[in-house]
Protein backbone atom coordinates (compact mmCIF):
# COMPACT_ATOMS: atom_id res chain seq x y z
CA UNK A 1 0.00 0.00 0.00
CA UNK A 2 1.45 3.37 -1.06
CA UNK A 3 1.37 6.16 1.51
CA UNK A 4 0.45 8.57 -1.28
CA UNK A 5 -2.82 6.63 -1.65
CA UNK A 6 -3.55 6.47 2.09
CA UNK A 7 -5.17 8.87 4.53
CA UNK A 8 -1.99 9.36 6.53
CA UNK A 9 -1.55 12.34 8.86
CA UNK A 10 0.81 12.44 11.85
CA UNK A 11 1.19 14.96 14.67
CA UNK A 12 4.40 16.00 16.42
CA UNK A 13 2.84 16.89 19.78
CA UNK A 14 1.08 14.62 22.27
CA UNK A 15 -2.62 15.34 22.85
CA UNK A 16 -3.16 17.34 26.03
CA UNK A 17 -5.30 14.64 27.69
CA UNK A 18 -2.90 11.72 27.04
CA UNK A 19 -1.81 10.17 30.35
CA UNK A 20 -0.09 7.07 28.96
CA UNK A 21 2.20 6.45 25.99
CA UNK A 22 -0.18 4.21 24.06
CA UNK A 23 -2.81 6.97 23.97
CA UNK A 24 -0.31 9.65 22.99
CA UNK A 25 1.46 7.63 20.28
CA UNK A 26 -1.69 6.15 18.73
CA UNK A 27 -3.27 9.60 18.53
CA UNK A 28 -0.15 11.21 17.06
CA UNK A 29 0.16 8.47 14.44
CA UNK A 30 -3.50 8.82 13.40
CA UNK A 31 -4.38 5.33 14.64
CA UNK A 32 -7.15 6.72 16.87
CA UNK A 33 -9.03 9.99 17.10
CA UNK A 34 -11.06 11.07 20.11
CA UNK A 35 -14.72 11.73 19.34
CA UNK A 36 -15.83 12.24 22.96
CA UNK A 37 -14.60 11.18 26.40
CA UNK A 38 -13.85 7.45 26.21
CA UNK A 39 -15.10 7.17 22.59
CA UNK A 40 -12.62 6.83 19.71
CA UNK A 41 -12.59 6.50 15.94
CA UNK A 42 -10.26 3.71 14.78
CA UNK A 43 -8.21 4.88 11.78
CA UNK A 44 -7.28 2.56 8.89
CA UNK A 45 -3.98 1.38 10.43
CA UNK A 46 -5.58 0.80 13.82
CA UNK A 47 -8.34 -1.23 12.21
CA UNK A 48 -5.71 -3.45 10.59
CA UNK A 49 -4.19 -4.09 14.04
CA UNK A 50 -7.58 -4.91 15.55
CA UNK A 51 -8.44 -7.29 12.70
CA UNK A 52 -5.15 -9.12 13.19
CA UNK A 53 -5.85 -9.53 16.91
CA UNK A 54 -9.39 -10.69 16.12
CA UNK A 55 -8.08 -13.23 13.62
CA UNK A 56 -5.71 -14.71 16.20
CA UNK A 57 -8.57 -14.87 18.70
CA UNK A 58 -10.81 -16.60 16.16
CA UNK A 59 -8.20 -19.09 15.02
CA UNK A 60 -7.36 -20.20 18.57
CA UNK A 61 -11.02 -20.54 19.59
CA UNK A 62 -12.06 -22.29 16.39
CA UNK A 63 -9.11 -24.69 16.65
CA UNK A 64 -10.53 -25.96 19.97
CA UNK A 65 -14.10 -26.36 18.70
CA UNK A 66 -15.57 -23.09 19.98
CA UNK A 67 -18.36 -21.63 17.85
CA UNK A 68 -18.63 -17.97 16.87
CA UNK A 69 -21.98 -16.17 16.97
CA UNK A 70 -23.22 -12.60 17.38
CA UNK A 71 -25.60 -11.25 20.03
CA UNK A 72 -27.37 -7.88 20.04
CA UNK A 73 -25.77 -4.93 21.81
CA UNK A 74 -29.19 -3.72 23.00
CA UNK A 75 -30.68 -5.81 25.80
CA UNK A 76 -34.05 -5.70 27.62
CA UNK A 77 -34.10 -4.83 31.32
CA UNK A 78 -36.18 -7.93 32.07
CA UNK A 79 -33.24 -10.26 31.43
CA UNK A 80 -31.05 -8.35 33.88
CA UNK A 81 -33.80 -8.37 36.49
CA UNK A 82 -34.03 -12.16 36.03
CA UNK A 83 -30.33 -12.58 36.77
CA UNK A 84 -30.48 -10.14 39.67
CA UNK A 85 -27.80 -7.80 38.29
CA UNK A 86 -29.84 -4.79 37.18
CA UNK A 87 -29.76 -2.96 40.54
CA UNK A 88 -26.02 -3.41 41.03
CA UNK A 89 -25.06 -2.26 37.56
CA UNK A 90 -27.42 0.71 37.74
CA UNK A 91 -26.24 1.70 41.22
CA UNK A 92 -22.61 1.49 40.13
CA UNK A 93 -23.46 3.87 37.30
CA UNK A 94 -21.70 1.92 34.56
CA UNK A 95 -24.79 0.78 32.65
CA UNK A 96 -26.04 2.80 29.68
CA UNK A 97 -29.83 2.37 29.99
CA UNK A 98 -32.81 4.22 28.58
CA UNK A 99 -36.46 3.83 27.59
CA UNK A 100 -37.46 3.11 24.03
CA UNK A 101 -40.50 4.73 22.45
CA UNK A 102 -42.98 2.21 23.89
CA UNK A 103 -41.71 2.76 27.42
CA UNK A 104 -39.73 -0.44 27.88
CA UNK A 105 -36.31 -0.02 29.49
CA UNK A 106 -33.25 -1.35 27.69
CA UNK A 107 -29.49 -1.16 28.12
CA UNK A 108 -26.41 -1.27 25.92
CA UNK A 109 -24.60 -4.44 26.83
CA UNK A 110 -21.43 -4.17 28.94
CA UNK A 111 -21.39 -7.97 28.91
CA UNK A 112 -23.69 -10.77 27.68
CA UNK A 113 -24.23 -13.40 30.39
CA UNK A 114 -27.97 -12.74 30.43
CA UNK A 115 -28.40 -12.85 26.66
CA UNK A 116 -26.37 -16.04 26.15
CA UNK A 117 -28.20 -17.78 29.01
CA UNK A 118 -31.57 -16.83 27.52
CA UNK A 119 -30.40 -18.07 24.11
CA UNK A 120 -29.08 -21.40 25.34
CA UNK A 121 -32.03 -22.24 27.59
CA UNK A 122 -34.21 -22.37 24.47
CA UNK A 123 -31.71 -24.40 22.46
CA UNK A 124 -30.43 -27.04 24.87
CA UNK A 125 -32.65 -29.63 26.54
CA UNK A 126 -30.47 -32.74 26.90
CA UNK A 127 -27.10 -33.64 28.42
CA UNK A 128 -26.29 -35.08 24.98
CA UNK A 129 -26.04 -31.51 23.64
CA UNK A 130 -23.34 -30.56 26.16
CA UNK A 131 -20.63 -29.32 26.42
CA UNK A 132 -20.82 -26.18 24.30
CA UNK A 133 -18.57 -23.12 24.05
CA UNK A 134 -19.96 -20.12 22.18
CA UNK A 135 -18.19 -16.81 21.57
CA UNK A 136 -18.56 -13.46 19.85
CA UNK A 137 -16.45 -10.40 19.02
CA UNK A 138 -18.52 -7.29 19.51
CA UNK A 139 -18.62 -3.70 20.74
CA UNK A 140 -19.38 -3.27 24.44
CA UNK A 141 -20.53 -0.19 26.37
CA UNK A 142 -19.70 0.90 29.93
CA UNK A 143 -20.38 4.37 31.30
CA UNK A 144 -17.02 4.81 33.02
CA UNK A 145 -17.05 7.56 35.63
CA UNK A 146 -13.64 8.73 34.46
CA UNK A 147 -12.69 7.47 31.01
CA UNK A 148 -8.91 7.61 30.73
CA UNK A 149 -5.78 6.03 29.29
CA UNK A 150 -7.10 6.08 25.73
CA UNK A 151 -8.30 2.63 24.68
CA UNK A 152 -7.58 1.08 28.08
CA UNK A 153 -10.53 2.60 29.90
CA UNK A 154 -13.13 3.70 27.38
CA UNK A 155 -16.90 3.84 27.30
CA UNK A 156 -17.11 1.94 24.01
CA UNK A 157 -14.67 -0.86 23.21
CA UNK A 158 -14.23 -4.09 21.28
CA UNK A 159 -14.38 -7.29 23.30
CA UNK A 160 -14.39 -11.01 22.72
CA UNK A 161 -16.65 -12.82 25.17
CA UNK A 162 -17.09 -16.59 25.30
CA UNK A 163 -19.42 -18.78 27.38
CA UNK A 164 -19.16 -22.47 28.24
CA UNK A 165 -22.04 -24.77 29.22
CA UNK A 166 -21.46 -28.11 30.93
CA UNK A 167 -23.21 -30.90 32.81
CA UNK A 168 -21.24 -30.71 36.08
CA UNK A 169 -18.75 -28.74 38.13
CA UNK A 170 -15.96 -31.07 37.01
CA UNK A 171 -16.89 -30.62 33.36
CA UNK A 172 -17.03 -26.83 33.85
CA UNK A 173 -13.51 -26.97 35.30
CA UNK A 174 -12.34 -28.83 32.19
CA UNK A 175 -13.79 -26.14 29.91
CA UNK A 176 -12.19 -23.49 32.11
CA UNK A 177 -8.80 -25.21 31.83
CA UNK A 178 -9.21 -25.43 28.04
CA UNK A 179 -10.01 -21.72 27.83
CA UNK A 180 -7.00 -20.90 30.00
CA UNK A 181 -4.77 -22.64 27.45
CA UNK A 182 -6.55 -20.87 24.57
CA UNK A 183 -5.80 -17.56 26.26
CA UNK A 184 -2.15 -18.45 26.76
CA UNK A 185 -1.90 -19.28 23.05
CA UNK A 186 -3.64 -16.05 22.01
CA UNK A 187 -1.45 -13.72 24.04
CA UNK A 188 1.71 -15.62 23.11
CA UNK A 189 0.82 -15.37 19.42
CA UNK A 190 0.15 -11.64 19.85
CA UNK A 191 3.76 -11.24 20.95
CA UNK A 192 2.95 -10.10 24.50
CA UNK A 193 4.71 -10.79 27.81
CA UNK A 194 1.92 -11.65 30.24
CA UNK A 195 1.16 -13.10 33.67
CA UNK A 196 -2.01 -15.02 34.66
CA UNK A 197 -3.12 -13.92 38.16
CA UNK A 198 -5.83 -14.87 40.63
CA UNK A 199 -8.61 -12.30 40.51
CA UNK A 200 -11.82 -11.15 42.11
CA UNK A 201 -14.98 -12.12 40.22
CA UNK A 202 -16.67 -8.76 40.88
CA UNK A 203 -20.13 -8.13 39.45
CA UNK A 204 -19.81 -11.10 37.07
CA UNK A 205 -19.84 -13.48 40.04
CA UNK A 206 -18.91 -17.13 40.24
CA UNK A 207 -16.58 -19.30 42.26
CA UNK A 208 -13.20 -18.38 40.83
CA UNK A 209 -11.48 -16.31 38.19
CA UNK A 210 -8.12 -15.38 36.70
CA UNK A 211 -6.92 -12.26 34.91
CA UNK A 212 -4.30 -12.19 32.18
CA UNK A 213 -2.05 -9.21 32.79
CA UNK A 214 0.34 -7.74 30.23
CA UNK A 215 3.50 -6.84 32.14
CA UNK A 216 3.94 -3.04 31.96
CA UNK A 217 5.29 -0.45 34.37
CA UNK A 218 2.49 1.89 33.33
CA UNK A 219 -0.25 -0.66 34.04
CA UNK A 220 -3.23 0.57 36.05
CA UNK A 221 -3.55 -2.75 37.95
CA UNK A 222 -1.30 -3.69 40.84
CA UNK A 223 -0.26 -7.36 41.02
CA UNK A 224 1.04 -9.21 44.07
CA UNK A 225 3.78 -11.62 42.98
CA UNK A 226 5.98 -14.08 44.84
CA UNK A 227 8.92 -15.01 42.61
CA UNK A 228 9.95 -17.94 44.84
CA UNK A 229 6.59 -19.74 44.72
CA UNK A 230 5.13 -18.48 41.43
CA UNK A 231 2.13 -16.96 43.21
CA UNK A 232 0.44 -14.08 41.37
CA UNK A 233 -2.82 -12.33 42.18
CA UNK A 234 -4.51 -9.02 41.56
CA UNK A 235 -4.27 -6.95 44.76
CA UNK A 236 -8.08 -6.99 44.92
CA UNK A 237 -7.83 -10.76 45.49
CA UNK A 238 -4.36 -11.28 46.98
CA UNK A 239 -3.84 -12.56 50.52
CA UNK A 240 -0.75 -12.41 52.70
CA UNK A 241 0.71 -12.75 56.17
CA UNK A 242 2.00 -9.67 58.00
CA UNK A 243 4.30 -9.14 60.96
CA UNK A 244 2.62 -8.80 64.36
CA UNK A 245 2.40 -5.40 66.02
CA UNK A 246 4.87 -4.78 68.85
CA UNK A 247 3.54 -5.45 72.35
CA UNK A 248 2.97 -2.55 74.75
CA UNK A 249 5.57 -2.23 77.51
CA UNK A 250 3.03 -1.82 80.30
CA UNK A 251 -0.66 -2.51 80.89
CA UNK A 252 -2.21 0.98 81.29
CA UNK A 253 -5.86 1.82 81.69
CA UNK A 254 -7.64 3.22 78.64
CA UNK A 255 -7.79 6.99 78.66
CA UNK A 256 -8.58 9.93 76.43
CA UNK A 257 -5.89 12.03 74.79
CA UNK A 258 -6.37 15.49 73.32
CA UNK A 259 -5.36 15.37 69.65
CA UNK A 260 -6.20 18.78 68.20
CA UNK A 261 -6.23 18.71 64.39
CA UNK A 262 -4.81 15.16 64.23
CA UNK A 263 -7.07 13.72 61.53
CA UNK A 264 -4.55 11.29 60.00
CA UNK A 265 -2.04 8.67 61.05
CA UNK A 266 0.80 10.93 59.87
CA UNK A 267 -0.34 13.66 62.25
CA UNK A 268 -0.70 11.15 65.11
CA UNK A 269 2.82 9.81 64.52
CA UNK A 270 4.15 13.34 65.04
CA UNK A 271 2.08 13.69 68.19
CA UNK A 272 2.99 10.25 69.61
CA UNK A 273 6.51 9.54 68.28
CA UNK A 274 7.09 6.62 70.66
CA UNK A 275 3.91 4.78 69.63
CA UNK A 276 4.43 2.39 66.67
CA UNK A 277 2.17 2.96 63.69
CA UNK A 278 1.12 -0.69 63.97
CA UNK A 279 -0.61 0.19 67.29
CA UNK A 280 -2.58 3.03 65.79
CA UNK A 281 -5.90 1.61 64.60
CA UNK A 282 -7.91 3.68 62.14
CA UNK A 283 -11.67 3.33 61.65
CA UNK A 284 -13.01 4.04 58.18
CA UNK A 285 -16.72 4.62 57.57
CA UNK A 286 -18.63 3.50 54.48
CA UNK A 287 -22.13 3.60 53.08
CA UNK A 288 -23.15 0.16 51.79
CA UNK A 289 -26.09 -0.18 49.37
CA UNK A 290 -28.24 -3.33 49.32
CA UNK A 291 -30.88 -2.89 46.62
CA UNK A 292 -33.44 -0.53 48.20
CA UNK A 293 -31.71 -0.36 51.61
CA UNK A 294 -28.50 1.16 52.93
CA UNK A 295 -26.27 0.49 55.92
CA UNK A 296 -23.45 2.41 57.61
CA UNK A 297 -20.35 0.27 58.08
CA UNK A 298 -17.18 1.03 60.05
CA UNK A 299 -14.01 -0.97 59.41
CA UNK A 300 -10.96 -1.02 61.69
CA UNK A 301 -7.45 -1.69 60.43
CA UNK A 302 -3.89 -1.01 61.48
CA UNK A 303 -2.43 2.39 60.70
CA UNK A 304 0.23 0.87 58.45
CA UNK A 305 -2.33 -1.02 56.35
CA UNK A 306 -5.03 -0.08 53.80
CA UNK A 307 -8.58 -1.39 53.44
CA UNK A 308 -9.36 -3.34 50.28
CA UNK A 309 -12.82 -2.13 49.30
CA UNK A 310 -13.40 -5.02 46.88
CA UNK A 311 -12.93 -7.55 49.68
CA UNK A 312 -15.22 -5.49 51.90
CA UNK A 313 -17.92 -5.25 49.21
CA UNK A 314 -17.83 -9.01 48.68
CA UNK A 315 -17.98 -9.74 52.42
CA UNK A 316 -21.00 -7.50 52.84
CA UNK A 317 -22.75 -8.82 49.73
CA UNK A 318 -23.66 -5.24 48.87
CA UNK A 319 -24.39 -3.96 45.38
CA UNK A 320 -22.36 -0.78 45.93
CA UNK A 321 -19.96 0.71 48.46
CA UNK A 322 -18.74 4.27 48.91
CA UNK A 323 -16.84 6.25 51.50
CA UNK A 324 -19.10 8.00 54.01
CA UNK A 325 -19.60 11.70 53.42
CA UNK A 326 -19.14 14.28 56.19
CA UNK A 327 -22.81 14.21 57.18
CA UNK A 328 -22.78 10.44 57.67
CA UNK A 329 -19.52 10.57 59.62
CA UNK A 330 -20.96 13.19 62.00
CA UNK A 331 -24.16 11.16 62.47
CA UNK A 332 -22.24 7.94 63.19
CA UNK A 333 -19.56 9.43 65.45
CA UNK A 334 -20.86 12.72 66.79
CA UNK A 335 -17.53 14.24 65.70
CA UNK A 336 -15.83 15.91 62.78
CA UNK A 337 -14.26 13.59 60.17
CA UNK A 338 -10.87 12.21 61.23
CA UNK A 339 -11.78 11.13 64.76
CA UNK A 340 -13.89 7.99 64.15
CA UNK A 341 -13.27 5.04 66.44
CA UNK A 342 -14.90 1.78 67.57
CA UNK A 343 -15.99 2.98 71.02
CA UNK A 344 -19.23 4.94 71.17
CA UNK A 345 -20.31 4.55 67.56
CA UNK A 346 -23.95 4.99 66.67
CA UNK A 347 -25.74 1.71 67.39
CA UNK A 348 -26.93 1.46 63.77
CA UNK A 349 -23.36 1.28 62.46
CA UNK A 350 -22.06 -2.21 61.71
CA UNK A 351 -18.52 -2.54 63.11
CA UNK A 352 -16.00 -4.79 61.33
CA UNK A 353 -12.25 -5.29 61.66
CA UNK A 354 -9.48 -6.36 59.32
CA UNK A 355 -7.28 -9.32 60.28
CA UNK A 356 -4.41 -6.86 60.79
CA UNK A 357 -5.89 -5.75 64.15
CA UNK A 358 -5.86 -9.26 65.62
CA UNK A 359 -3.47 -9.44 68.57
CA UNK A 360 -2.94 -5.67 68.69
CA UNK A 361 -3.16 -4.37 72.28
CA UNK A 362 -2.56 -1.06 73.98
CA UNK A 363 -3.59 0.73 70.81
CA UNK A 364 -4.65 4.25 69.87
CA UNK A 365 -8.01 4.79 68.16
CA UNK A 366 -10.43 7.58 67.38
CA UNK A 367 -12.54 8.84 70.29
CA UNK A 368 -15.71 9.73 68.34
CA UNK A 369 -15.18 13.23 69.72
CA UNK A 370 -13.57 16.06 67.77
CA UNK A 371 -9.85 16.49 68.57
CA UNK A 372 -9.86 13.38 70.78
CA UNK A 373 -8.45 9.83 70.65
CA UNK A 374 -8.44 6.91 73.06
CA UNK A 375 -5.04 5.51 74.06
CA UNK A 376 -4.05 2.17 75.65
CA UNK A 377 -7.16 0.37 74.42
CA UNK A 378 -7.28 -3.41 74.82
CA UNK A 379 -9.51 -5.90 73.02
CA UNK A 380 -11.32 -8.03 75.59
CA UNK A 381 -10.94 -5.44 78.33
CA UNK A 382 -12.15 -2.17 76.81
CA UNK A 383 -13.68 -3.40 73.59
CA UNK A 384 -14.95 -6.73 72.29
CA UNK A 385 -13.18 -8.00 69.18
CA UNK A 386 -15.46 -6.97 66.28
CA UNK A 387 -16.46 -9.27 63.45
CA UNK A 388 -13.09 -9.84 61.78
CA UNK A 389 -12.15 -10.89 58.25
CA UNK A 390 -9.54 -10.20 55.58
CA UNK A 391 -10.24 -6.67 54.36
CA UNK A 392 -6.60 -5.74 53.85
CA UNK A 393 -4.64 -4.73 50.75
CA UNK A 394 -1.47 -6.74 50.27
CA UNK A 395 1.72 -4.69 50.43
CA UNK A 396 5.27 -5.26 49.20
CA UNK A 397 7.26 -7.20 51.78
CA UNK A 398 4.27 -9.18 53.10
CA UNK A 399 4.81 -12.91 53.39
CA UNK A 400 3.02 -15.84 51.79
CA UNK A 401 0.38 -17.49 53.98
CA UNK A 402 2.20 -20.83 53.99
CA UNK A 403 5.86 -19.79 53.78
CA UNK A 404 8.32 -17.04 54.65
CA UNK A 405 8.74 -16.05 51.01
CA UNK A 406 8.17 -12.35 50.37
CA UNK A 407 5.62 -10.75 48.07
CA UNK A 408 6.43 -7.89 45.72
CA UNK A 409 4.04 -5.55 43.93
CA UNK A 410 4.33 -5.12 40.17
CA UNK A 411 2.02 -3.53 37.64
CA UNK A 412 0.12 -4.85 34.66
CA UNK A 413 -2.65 -4.19 32.16
CA UNK A 414 -5.62 -6.55 32.24
CA UNK A 415 -6.33 -7.88 28.75
CA UNK A 416 -8.30 -11.01 29.57
CA UNK A 417 -10.45 -12.38 32.40
CA UNK A 418 -11.88 -15.88 32.79
CA UNK A 419 -14.56 -16.97 35.29
CA UNK A 420 -16.07 -20.16 36.64
CA UNK A 421 -19.67 -19.01 36.99
CA UNK A 422 -21.12 -22.25 38.31
CA UNK A 423 -24.92 -22.21 38.23
CA UNK A 424 -25.43 -18.55 39.22
CA UNK A 425 -27.11 -17.53 35.95
CA UNK A 426 -28.59 -20.86 34.92
CA UNK A 427 -30.47 -21.23 38.22
CA UNK A 428 -31.68 -17.63 38.23
CA UNK A 429 -32.81 -17.79 34.60
CA UNK A 430 -33.99 -21.38 34.30
CA UNK A 431 -31.30 -22.68 31.92
CA UNK A 432 -31.73 -26.39 32.66
CA UNK A 433 -31.04 -29.70 30.92
CA UNK A 434 -32.23 -33.26 31.33
CA UNK A 435 -29.48 -35.42 32.82
CA UNK A 436 -28.95 -39.12 32.08
CA UNK A 437 -31.75 -39.97 34.54
CA UNK A 438 -34.03 -37.48 32.75
CA UNK A 439 -34.05 -35.11 35.72
CA UNK A 440 -33.71 -31.37 35.27
CA UNK A 441 -30.46 -29.78 36.39
CA UNK A 442 -29.04 -26.29 35.90
CA UNK A 443 -26.17 -26.00 33.44
CA UNK A 444 -22.68 -25.23 34.76
CA UNK A 445 -21.32 -22.12 33.11
CA UNK A 446 -18.07 -20.28 32.54
CA UNK A 447 -17.41 -16.94 30.87
CA UNK A 448 -14.25 -15.65 29.26
CA UNK A 449 -13.45 -12.12 28.06
CA UNK A 450 -10.65 -10.53 26.04
CA UNK A 451 -10.45 -6.79 25.48
CA UNK A 452 -9.45 -6.74 21.82
CA UNK A 453 -8.87 -2.98 21.70
CA UNK A 454 -7.14 -3.20 25.10
CA UNK A 455 -4.71 -5.77 23.70
CA UNK A 456 -3.64 -3.25 21.08
CA UNK A 457 -3.10 -0.51 23.67
CA UNK A 458 -1.27 -2.90 26.01
CA UNK A 459 1.05 -3.98 23.18
CA UNK A 460 2.12 -0.36 22.72
CA UNK A 461 2.54 0.22 26.46
CA UNK A 462 4.86 -2.77 26.53
CA UNK A 463 6.65 -1.94 23.26
CA UNK A 464 7.63 1.65 22.56
CA UNK A 465 10.56 4.03 22.78
CA UNK A 466 11.14 7.77 22.52
CA UNK A 467 10.55 7.61 18.77
CA UNK A 468 7.19 5.88 18.82
CA UNK A 469 5.42 2.52 18.79
CA UNK A 470 7.13 -0.83 18.23
CA UNK A 471 4.43 -3.27 17.16
CA UNK A 472 4.95 -7.01 17.71
CA UNK A 473 5.14 -8.53 14.24
CA UNK A 474 2.06 -10.80 14.60
CA UNK A 475 -0.34 -7.88 15.16
CA UNK A 476 1.42 -4.97 13.39
CA UNK A 477 -0.66 -3.02 10.86
CA UNK A 478 1.90 -3.93 8.18
CA UNK A 479 4.86 -6.28 8.32
CA UNK A 480 7.28 -4.14 6.30
CA UNK A 481 7.76 -0.39 6.10
CA UNK A 482 9.34 0.33 2.72
CA UNK A 483 10.97 3.75 2.83
CA UNK A 484 11.95 5.26 -0.52
CA UNK A 485 14.43 8.04 0.01
CA UNK A 486 13.77 9.91 -3.23
CA UNK A 487 10.48 9.27 -4.96
CA UNK A 488 10.75 10.09 -8.67
CA UNK A 489 14.29 8.71 -8.98
CA UNK A 490 14.09 6.16 -11.79
CA UNK A 491 16.32 3.51 -10.17
CA UNK A 492 14.66 3.87 -6.77
CA UNK A 493 11.16 3.84 -8.27
CA UNK A 494 11.87 0.61 -10.13
CA UNK A 495 13.48 -1.20 -7.18
CA UNK A 496 10.87 -0.09 -4.63
CA UNK A 497 8.10 -1.19 -6.98
CA UNK A 498 9.78 -4.60 -7.39
CA UNK A 499 10.21 -5.05 -3.63
CA UNK A 500 6.62 -4.04 -2.94
CA UNK A 501 5.17 -6.41 -5.54
CA UNK A 502 7.46 -9.32 -4.59
CA UNK A 503 6.59 -9.13 -0.90
CA UNK A 504 2.86 -8.71 -1.52
CA UNK A 505 2.93 -11.69 -3.88
CA UNK A 506 4.58 -13.70 -1.09
CA UNK A 507 1.84 -12.73 1.35
CA UNK A 508 3.89 -10.09 3.20
CA UNK A 509 1.95 -6.83 3.55
CA UNK A 510 3.91 -3.64 2.93
CA UNK A 511 3.35 0.05 3.52
CA UNK A 512 5.42 1.99 0.97
CA UNK A 513 6.44 5.55 1.81
CA UNK A 514 6.57 6.97 -1.71
CA UNK A 515 5.77 10.58 -0.76
CA UNK A 516 7.66 12.84 -3.20
CA UNK A 517 7.88 16.06 -1.20
CA UNK A 518 8.76 14.68 2.25
CA UNK A 519 12.36 14.71 3.46
CA UNK A 520 14.15 11.46 4.40
CA UNK A 521 14.35 12.68 8.03
CA UNK A 522 10.60 13.20 8.22
CA UNK A 523 9.98 9.80 6.64
CA UNK A 524 12.18 8.09 9.24
CA UNK A 525 10.44 9.94 12.08
CA UNK A 526 7.06 8.83 10.77
CA UNK A 527 8.33 5.27 10.38
CA UNK A 528 9.54 5.26 14.00
CA UNK A 529 6.22 6.69 15.20
CA UNK A 530 4.07 4.16 13.31
CA UNK A 531 6.26 1.29 14.53
CA UNK A 532 6.02 -1.24 11.68
CA UNK A 533 8.48 -3.95 12.80
CA UNK A 534 10.53 -4.59 9.61
CA UNK A 535 12.07 -1.78 7.59
CA UNK A 536 13.61 -1.73 4.11
CA UNK A 537 15.11 1.52 2.83
CA UNK A 538 15.63 2.09 -0.88
CA UNK A 539 18.24 4.78 -1.40
CA UNK A 540 21.46 5.60 -3.18
CA UNK A 541 22.48 1.92 -3.58
CA UNK A 542 19.38 1.12 -5.63
CA UNK A 543 21.41 0.92 -8.84
CA UNK A 544 23.44 -1.91 -7.29
CA UNK A 545 20.24 -3.64 -6.10
CA UNK A 546 21.15 -3.06 -2.47
CA UNK A 547 18.93 -1.83 0.33
CA UNK A 548 19.19 -0.92 3.99
CA UNK A 549 17.60 -3.43 6.36
CA UNK A 550 16.67 -2.85 10.02
CA UNK A 551 14.25 -3.95 12.73
CA UNK A 552 12.17 -1.37 14.56
CA UNK A 553 12.91 -3.13 17.86
CA UNK A 554 16.29 -3.63 19.46
CA UNK A 555 17.82 -0.29 18.53
CA UNK A 556 17.18 -0.56 14.80
CA UNK A 557 20.75 -1.43 13.77
CA UNK A 558 21.06 -1.06 10.02
CA UNK A 559 22.61 -3.44 7.48
CA UNK A 560 23.16 -3.04 3.76
CA UNK A 561 21.87 -6.17 2.00
CA UNK A 562 21.20 -7.43 -1.48
CA UNK A 563 17.54 -7.11 -2.33
CA UNK A 564 17.12 -10.88 -2.46
CA UNK A 565 18.47 -11.30 1.09
CA UNK A 566 16.17 -8.58 2.45
CA UNK A 567 13.16 -10.23 0.81
CA UNK A 568 14.17 -13.60 2.20
CA UNK A 569 14.54 -12.26 5.74
CA UNK A 570 11.19 -10.53 5.65
CA UNK A 571 9.42 -13.68 4.49
CA UNK A 572 11.18 -15.88 7.08
CA UNK A 573 10.38 -13.55 9.98
CA UNK A 574 6.74 -13.31 8.94
CA UNK A 575 6.51 -17.09 8.72
CA UNK A 576 8.03 -17.44 12.21
CA UNK A 577 5.49 -14.96 13.56
CA UNK A 578 2.62 -16.90 11.99
CA UNK A 579 1.74 -13.91 9.86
Amino acid sequence: MRLTKMLFVTQREDPADAEVRSHALMARAGFIQKLAAGIYVYGPMMWRVLRRIENIVREEHDRQGCQEMLMPAMQPKELWVESGRWDRYVSEGILFHFKERKGSEVCLGPTHEEVITAFVRRQIQSHKQLPQILYQIQTKFRDEIRPRFGLMRGREFIMKDAYSFDVSAAAMAESYALMREIYRSIFTRCGLRFTPVEADSGAIGGSGSEEFMVDADTGEDAIAVCRATGYAANVEKAVSRIAAAPEPATDVAMHKEATPGARSCDALVEMFPDLPLQRMLKTVLYRAVFGDTEQSVAVMCRGDREINEVKLLNHLGAVALEMADEALVRKATGAEPGFAGPIGLDSEVRLLADHSVEGVQGFLCGGNETDTHYLDVYFGRDLEQPETADFGTVQAGDLMLDSDDAIEITRGIEVGHIFQLGTKYSEAMGANFNNEQQKLEPMWMGCYGIGVSRVAAAAVEQNHDDGGMIWPLPIAPYAVHLVQMKAGNEEQDALADEIHDSLEAAGVDVVWDDRPKVSPGAKFKDADLVGVPLRIVVGRDAGERKVEWSLRAGGGEREVLAVEEALKRAQELCAEAGR
